[in-house]
């Protein structure tokens, strides 16, 4: 639990709505934009001629700039399944329902907690968002049944960094997914904060 002080109104959930405007929308725009621009660089994984403009390096050896189409729940897991159309929406759904639950518990509170929401939140409706429509809007899915449509969804990644001191190759990713570790990391430290200073208030006579 965030420990943010935030008496009175400041805990009321009405002050999320300036980091929905301020932190949500731009980086969801931001993670679109770059998304469909991906999508326009670059031809899909197995077209012809795809190999051969494959990447684009930023910092030879360290950055480079790629297409990655992930169908599946995580890391690429269930990719290519008929599982995983049906898996990653019930997901998205289950993590909009725990939020919502957080913040009428009032969990999330104060600047951190709000914070970690925005990002969560641009996380989960970027990729949702991928999976609803990116698989239209191939060509070989035009005319297809709503079905196979959404079959086709992916989630676009398309940031590729290797670690050079143990030489491993990162999972590509986007900017919802970064938003998704930045929040994951903020709730885990304000609640080791929240923790500690409990154990100071409880010490005290």
């Amino acid at each position: 639990m965030s420990t943010d002080k935030a008496a009175g109104p400041e805990t009321g959930n009405r002050k999320l709505w300036p980091w929905l405007l301020g932190v949500t929308l731009p980086l969801y725009v931001l993670d679109q934009v770059t998304k469909f621009w991906v999508v326009g660089r670059f031809l899909p994984p197995w077209r012809e001629g795809a190999k051969e403009e494959h990447m684009i390096e930023v910092i030879p050896g360290y950055f480079n700039l790629v297409r990655v189409h992930n169908q599946g729940v995580a890391w690429g897991m269930g990719n290519g399944s008929n599982w995983a159309p049906l898996v990653f929406p019930f997901v998205s759904l289950t993590a909009f329902v725990l939020i919502a639950v957080g913040l009428k518990k009032k969990f999330f509170v104060g600047k951190t907690g709000f914070l970690a929401v925005a990002l969560l939140l641009t996380g989960i409706v970027g990729n949702l968002t991928d999976r609803l429509v990116q698989g239209s809007l191939l060509e070989e899915m035009h005319g297809a049944p709503l079905w196979e449509r959404l079959k086709a969804g992916y989630v676009v990644d398309f940031l590729d960094f290797t670690l050079p001191v143990i030489d491993y190759r990162w999972p590509s990713f986007n900017v919802a997914d970064s938003c998704i570790c930045v929040a994951a990391v903020l709730l885990f430290v304000s609640g080791m904060i929240a923790e500690k200073r409990a154990k100071q208030l409880a010490a005290k006579p």
